[in-house]
């Protein structure tokens, strides 16, 4: 039997840690090729992780809720293979290179899975402690799922020590992280890890040890006992970061417009009653998507992206729209490619299984980037109008409020319409109030009359 260590792939698209949320194993447990064996949390997305051989699990390095660095082991396996193999031999690529005696072949299941080009040339990583060693220490700290029996029932597959002297403490990439948002210098911790390795327990500690020192003699309140601290990470961090970016990377204005709907209301009435159409289930949110594609042919500057580096402006010629989605790990925005090439039934189509895949979290994160303009639909919540912020790289998104039934003039009279609120906002770089007013004003004039110029099919 040989043991294979798997590391936290490359996810692409420039993800260089996730969160590891959940394993789906335990040490013991016997796992075939590609079986879903963990769940981490990017980012962007949530990301189920394929087992890369067949054997036993024999060593689980992290615990639910800690942050992996790409390249930092996940899971040991023990698998068939010759006596005396190399302990830590680093999974294969998909390349196509190698020899014609190759050990196995394997098909990825994820974008850059197994080692990177240059892993060869990386110095050997420094061991890290196990569950079994750690519920020595820190039993607390041991998931439930794996312990008491399955840690009892874990070998020892520990790798060699490093020989390295080290001259700064010694911790795990997410341990460094965590110290420095505490602000705590890794050099007054004493850690109780293999080796002196400093731990997340080392830094509970040496956190109420501080508070405990500083305090008065009266007993502190801690925060949990009147108040809830989430922490800020994943999809909500990767969205708080994008927002700070757009709204001060870029000066941004807002117009708005009210339009009488009631001929679009009218269409998908009478569109969702075609046998040949009805499957599609057309709504509001696509026929607006469908009124902003035409609508960005005749004003391209909505459709462009600022090149800060060449000093340029960058139009693009196809339009790929995002579709603000509000999940429960968060808000994402998946990208609808070449949106203006559909029709009224398939920009439906896309848009709807766009929002079942962002709810569910199984959106991968290449869905989640390439996006031209984008629409945010507020009126779901009830909402009249918003003033939306730029998707960082984006000239324009459009904020659609709730249709309302209200008196509106109407053929030189007054009449119950359906009505809605339109919101823009657009980097006043790239457009200017004179273009962005055109561009609303035309997707206005779409829904008040989408007959005379929606290709429907």
């Amino acid at each position: 039997m040989a043991v294979k260590d798997f590391a936290l792939p490359d996810l692409g698209e420039g993800l260089t840690e996730s969160e590891l949320v959940s394993w789906h194993v335990a040490v013991g447990d016997t796992v075939r090729l590609n079986q879903i064996i963990a769940e981490v949390e990017t980012a962007k997305a949530l990301v189920e992780l394929p087992a890369p051989y067949e054997g036993t699990v024999s060593r689980l390095y992290v615990e639910p809720g800690v942050t992996v660095s790409v390249g930092e082991p996940l899971v040991a396996f023990e698998v068939a293979g010759p006596s005396g193999a190399d302990p830590e031999p680093e999974p294969a690529t998909d390349s196509g290179a190698g020899d014609a005696g190759a050990e196995e072949v394997r098909e990825p299941m994820l974008v850059g899975y197994g080692a990177r080009p240059d892993a060869a040339g990386r110095p050997a990583r420094r061991a890290r402690p196990g569950l079994a060693a750690l519920a020595a220490r820190e039993p607390a700290a041991v998931p439930a799922a794996v312990a008491p029996a399955a840690v009892a029932a874990a070998p020892a597959v520990v790798p060699a020590a490093a020989t390295e002297v080290h001259e700064r403490p010694r911790a795990t990439p997410p341990v460094r992280k965590l110290a420095r948002e505490r602000g705590i210098d890794l050099a007054a911790v004493t850690g109780t890890g293999e080796r002196g390795l400093v731990t997340r327990a080392d830094l509970d500690a040496y956190s109420v040890q501080t508070v405990t020192a500083a305090a008065p003699a009266a007993p502190v309140v801690r925060g949990d006992a009147d108040e809830l601290r989430i922490p800020i990470r994943g999809v909500r961090k990767a969205t708080a970061e994008a927002m700070v970016r757009s709204a001060f990377g870029a000066p941004q204005a807002t117009v708005f417009l009210t339009v009488d709907v009631t001929p679009t209301t009218e269409l998908i009435e009478r569109l969702r009653a075609r046998p040949d159409v009805a499957e599609a289930r057309p709504g509001l949110l696509a026929v607006v998507g469908k009124a902003l594609c035409l609508a960005a042919r005749r004003t391209p500057e909505v459709n462009s992206r600022w090149d800060d580096a060449a000093q340029e402006i960058v139009q693009t010629r196809a339009i790929h729209l995002g579709i603000a989605a509000a999940t429960p790990r968060g808000l994402l925005v998946p990208v609808v490619r070449d949106a203006d090439g559909l029709s009224l039934a398939g920009l439906s189509g896309a848009i709807r299984e766009l929002a079942v895949t962002a709810r569910a979290g199984k959106t991968p994160p290449s869905a989640l980037t390439g996006g031209t303009i984008t629409i945010t639909n507020v009126g779901v919540f009830g909402v009249d109008a918003g003033t939306p912020i730029l998707t960082p790289g984006e000239a324009a998104i459009l904020a659609v409020g709730a249709v309302r039934r209200r008196p509106w003039e109407h053929q030189g009279g007054i009449a119950l319409r359906d009505v809605l609120t339109l919101a823009l906002t657009f980097d006043h770089r790239i457009v200017d109030g004179e273009q962005g007013s055109r561009f609303l004003a035309d997707v206005g004039s779409i829904l008040a009359d989408p007959a005379s110029v929606l290709t429907l099919v």
